[in-house]
């Protein structure tokens, strides 16, 4: 056993003042914790106001200013921290703070969205529109993430880190668009940016435990005297199993956007010539909802779709339908008197 400056060498790098730091800073007990509880749930209404602002605004700054001030990483990282040492009423007091937290975010968004005279959703937001659809790949950049969060911890000297990541992992912004949505009357895109929230938290808490296990906090902590609980298999196998849980339905989402990708590519050679016979610009291909839009750029009064329709089945994609929208070019100078 070596010593440093912050005392005696516990578990290779770890030290007794590091696990004094770690549980002080995440675990809600003792002198601190109504300072830690105030805090709390102060800064994340104000996160939250910040976040659906943005999001209203579709400012892409602002909303990385709501992810800056949010406090929920601090229980995420908890509730890793808890499990770590099996202290059960530390779990429980960190997964209320989450939940209740999601909940209070969510509520704001909601009251917000009363204030709008339009809707707030994907078709005319583009933040709402990046948080509705999660697929695999949010898994991996959430897990990359959670690993540098939870490296953060551990090494002291790194946790400069820590606001990166606040940036790099999505929190509050999707809470906020689930209470958008839900208030615009699109529950569909409120469950898709829900899905993206318990994703990063699953990813988080599953990859916060397995560094902290690496990093050997837990023998660390029972040199130094910290109080540490039995911990089991079942536990670490449902921290795990929280992961693959949210992996289904982000398959799914993956597999639909390739889908529908792949649709956009077949489709828009078919519609780039259709317009150019109708004297047309193609302007864009999409896929919103399931149906085809193509949207065109001409003159009016109105657009015709001749043989689109049997051009498109034959590039076999008979099973989508097709909407076609004109937009009518041109502009004119009004001059000041």
């Amino acid at each position: 056993m070596t010593s440093t400056d912050d005392g005696p060498v516990l578990a290779g790098r770890l030290t007794a003042g590091d696990v004094d730091r770690i549980t002080g800073t995440f675990f809600v007990e003792g002198p601190s914790a109504g300072r830690a509880l105030s805090s709390f749930w102060t800064l994340l209404p104000l996160s939250a106001v910040i976040a659906a602002a943005g999001v209203v605004a579709d400012s892409t700054a602002t909303v990385i200013g709501a992810m800056i001030v949010a406090p929920l990483m601090r229980p995420i990282l908890g509730t890793a921290c808890a499990v770590v040492l099996a202290r059960r009423r530390q779990i429980v007091l960190n997964l209320v703070l989450v939940t209740a937290g999601a909940a209070a975010v969510v509520a704001v968004g909601f009251l917000i969205g009363l204030t709008q005279q339009l809707d707030v959703v994907a078709e005319t937001n583009s933040q709402v529109a990046g948080r509705i659809s999660p697929r695999l790949i949010d898994l991996v950049a959430a897990l990359a993430t959670g690993v540098v969060g939870a490296y953060a911890v551990v090494r002291s000297d790194v946790s400069d880190s820590l606001p990166g990541v606040a940036i790099a992992i999505s929190l509050v912004p999707p809470l906020a668009v689930v209470g958008l949505t839900l208030e615009s009357g699109a529950p569909a895109q409120a469950a898709g940016a829900l899905l993206l929230f318990g994703t990063n938290v699953a990813a988080i808490i599953a990859t916060g435990t397995v560094v902290l296990l690496v990093a050997r906090f837990r023998h660390a902590a029972v040199l130094a005297g910290t109080p540490v609980g039995a911990l089991t298999g079942r536990t670490l196998a449902v921290v795990i199993g929280s992961v693959l849980l949210v992996a289904v339905p982000l398959g799914l989402g993956s597999r639909d956007a390739v889908t529908e990708q792949l649709a956009i590519v077949a489709a828009r050679p078919v519609a780039e010539q259709w317009a150019q016979e109708q004297g047309y610009a193609l302007d864009d291909v999409l896929v919103r909802s399931g149906t085809l839009e193509v949207v065109v750029v001409g003159a009016p009064p109105e657009v015709t779709s001749d043989g689109l329709r049997d051009d498109l089945d034959a590039a076999g994609l008979a099973d989508l339908d097709v909407r076609v929208t004109l937009v009518v070019g041109g502009s004119i100078v009004l001059e000041a008197d």
